[in-house]
């Protein structure tokens, strides 16, 4: 739709802000980087119109954990301890997401420091399930995996120890993969247990996973 002029990236990050706002009572997102996002946005489409290339993910609006630092950005890892702080610099995967033309809309909900499997034991509130209000979204990335099953972006970023990927992944229906240990960079994720923390990736299918993960 990009390339046939049928959409534009500042389109698609506003329908998503809109969405966000819809879905505040279930808590997924924490931070929201409107400006950013839609700064983001607008460069990407003038490359369009300026006939360059697409890149790999071009104008796919990602959220990432709030555990990833995303420089000039908020980061709390769920926790009030770091409340107020602005991430000094881009871990390496959100760098790569955005070298690769994705749009970082926002940070998603976690149990605080990622130390839980329900989502229920962060600093921000409880996040809901989107399915059913009333049961968890499992954790810790929970917030990733509902941010994905209501459409409030279209690849969420989580971080996985012991399954707090693939677990929230199972609770809501989407699609999670914790890739081996060491694959993709843990530089700029605020540890839980650093010889057991991975960047993964959730998203609505295999294949939408899989793209995002070739990057």
């Amino acid at each position: 739709q990009i390339q046939n002029g049928t959409a534009t990236c500042v389109a698609t990050v506003q329908h998503y802000l809109q969405q966000i706002a819809n879905a505040k009572p279930l808590n997924a997102i924490l931070h929201v980087f409107d400006q950013a996002a839609m700064a983001q946005a607008a460069e990407l489409d003038a490359a369009v119109a300026a006939g360059k290339p697409l890149l790999p993910l071009h104008g796919v609006v990602v959220t990432i954990k709030d555990v990833l630092n995303y420089e000039g950005q908020p980061v709390t890892a769920g926790s009030h301890m770091l409340e107020g702080y602005k991430a000094v610099y881009s871990a390496t995967a959100v760098k790569r997401l955005l070298d690769a033309g994705a749009i970082i809309i926002g940070s998603t909900n976690c149990d605080e420091f990622a130390m839980g499997s329900t989502n229920e034991n962060c600093a921000h509130g409880v996040v809901r399930n989107a399915a059913d209000p009333n049961r968890v979204p499992g954790g810790s990335s929970g917030g990733a995996a509902v941010a994905v099953q209501a459409g409030l972006c279209m690849i969420a970023i989580g971080s996985d120890t012991g399954g707090s990927v693939r677990q929230p992944a199972d609770y809501c229906g989407v699609v999670g993969l914790k890739p081996s240990y060491g694959r993709i960079s843990r530089y700029g994720l605020i540890a839980y247990a650093s010889s057991f923390d991975c960047v993964g990736v959730l998203g609505q299918s295999v294949a939408d996973v899989a793209a995002v993960y070739d990057v």
